[in-house]
C-alpha cells in the first residue's frame, strides 16, 4: 500500500499554543530513515517548552515545531545509504537517539557526541509527537526481539541514566544516594543496585514517588521537605552515618536541577566519594564548591550530560529486566490529548511519573 502524503502531528507554535494538524509526510534523504511512531514519552523539557520556561533549539528559539524526543517506532522507509550502511529495512523496530551530531565529528569518534550537538530531534528539528518522523541512520537503534515497544520509548532517558551511573563508578557495597525520584531517578536507583551498590538511599520531597522507588529497589527513602511525612529526615547526613558504620555516602547523583539537592549531595558524601551532577540547571544557576574540604576528602565532582554511548546498554537493561520501565510509565494518552498530558505532568496530577503518548501501534 502506498504511503499517504499527509500525517497527523501536534505542532507547537508558542507557549500554550499547540495544534493537531495534517502535515506533509517528511521526505528523507539517502542517509535517513522514516519512522512510523509507536509511542513518544513526554520529558520535563517538553513541559518547559510548552509553558515557555525554556527556548527551543530552533534558530529563533521558537516554533512551529513538532516536539517529542523519546521515540519508539518501526521503519517505514530507508534511504539507500541507511539501508546499505545501517542494514535498515521497512518493519525494523527502532528507537531514535535524538542527539544527532555529525557521525564523522572528532567528538563523535571519541564517543563524546554529547559535546558536539548537531540536530536534536524534537528540540531543533521535528520530533516524535506525530505519526511519522525522520532520523539519521547512524542515530537510529534497532530494538532487540522481545522488548516491548512501549518500554522501548523510554530508552532515551534510560540511556542518560546509564551514562550518569557509569560516571558514578559504583563499586560493590557502595552507599549511593540518588536525589530526585522522577523517572530518571527511579531508573538510577535500579541501575545502582544492578551495579552492586550495598545500599541505595532515594531522597525527594514527594512520598508517593519515594515509595515507588522503594518498590523498585531503594533500600532507604527520605523526604527532606515535609515534617509530616513518615519518611521525613531532618538531618540526612546523620541518617547516613547511622546506617553506614559512621561514614558518609560513597556516591551521590543529583537527578534534579535543585541547587539545594546539590548542596545536600556535597554535604552527605564523605572521603574519596564521587558526586555526579545530572539535573539540568538554569541558565544563571551557580554553585560554590567548598574547595579545601573537597580536596582534603579527595572528593570527585563530575557532570553528566546526555547519553553519547549508552543506548545498547539501556536496551539490554530493559530486555533483561534490570530496569522495570513498566513501573515508571504511569500514564498513556492519545496524540489528541497531548496538551492535557503536559498539563497533568506540570500540575503533578494523579501521581503522574512518566506519560507515554501512544501515537500508533507497531
Amino acid at each position: 500500500m502506498a504511503l499517504a502524503s499527509t500525517m497527523k502531528a501536534q505542532v507547537f507554535y508558542e507557549p500554550e499554543t499547540m495544534k493537531l494538524e495534517s502535515r506533509p509526510v517528511p521526505q528523507i534523504g539517502p542517509e535517513e530513515v522514516l519512522v512510523r511512531v509507536h509511542a513518544t514519552g513526554i520529558c520535563g523539557s517538553d513541559v518547559a517548552y510548552y509553558y515557555g520556561k525554556s527556548s527551543l533549539g530552533t534558530p529563533t528559539g521558537k516554533g512551529p515545531l513538532v516536539l517529542g524526543h523519546e521515540i519508539s517506532g518501526t521503519v517505514e522507509k530507508a534511504g539507500d545509504v541507511a539501508a546499505e550502511k545501517g542494514g535498515f529495512k521497512p518493519g525494523d523496530r527502532v528507537v531514535v537517539n535524538p542527539v544527532q551530531s555529525r557521525p564523522d565529528s572528532p567528538w563523535t569518534r571519541r564517543g563524546l557526541s554529547n559535546v558536539d550537538l548537531g540536530n536534536v530531534v524534537g528540540v531543533s528539528v521535528d520530533g516524535g509527537l506525530a505519526e511519522l518522523c525522520k532520523s539519521h541512520w547512524f542515530w537510529t537503534v534497532k530494538v532487540p526481539p522481545g522488548v516491548d515497544m512501549d518500554q522501548a520509548a523510554s530508552t532515551e532517558p534510560l540511556a542518560c541514566a546509564v551514562y550518569a551511573v557509569k560516571k558514578a563508578d559504583v563499586q560493590k557495597g557502595s552507599f549511593v544516594v540518588v536525589f530526585g525520584p522522577g523517572p530518571v531517578g527511579l531508573m538510577m536507583v535500579q541501575l545502582a543496585k544492578a551495579a552492586g551498590a550495598g545500599k541505595v538511599l532515594l531522597v525527594g520531597t514527594r512520598d508517593a514517588r519515594l515509595e515507588r522507588g522503594k518498590e523498585l529497589g531503594a533500600d532507604m527513602i527520605a523526604n527532606t521537605k515535609d515534617p509530616a511525612s513518615k519518611h521525613y529526615a531532618r538531618d540526612l547526613a546523620a541518617l547516613i552515618r547511622d546506617t553506614n558504620g559512621g561514614e558518609l555516602a560513597d556516591r551521590a547523583i543529583t537527578s534534579t536541577s535543585s541547587l539545594t539537592a546539590i548542596d545536600l549531595a556535597m554535604n552527605v558524601t564523605g572521603r574519596a566519594s564521587i558526586v555526579v551532577l545530572f539535573g539540568l540547571p538554569g541558565d544563571k544557576d551557580e554553585y560554590k564548591i567548598p574547595a579545601l574540604k573537597c580536596m582534603l576528602e579527595d572528593k570527585t565532582v563530575k557532570f553528566s550530560w546526555l547519553a553519547p554511548t549508552t543506548w545498547p546498554e539501556a536496551l539490554d537493561a530493559i530486555a533483561k529486566g534490570r530496569v522495570k520501565i513498566s513501573r515508571i510509565q504511569s500514564h498513556r494518552m492519545p496524540l489528541e490529548s497531548l496538551a492535557e498530558a503536559i498539563r497533568m505532568l506540570r500540575d503533578r496530577e494523579d501521581n503522574t511519573i512518566k506519560t507515554l503518548i501512544q501515537v500508533g501501534r507497531s
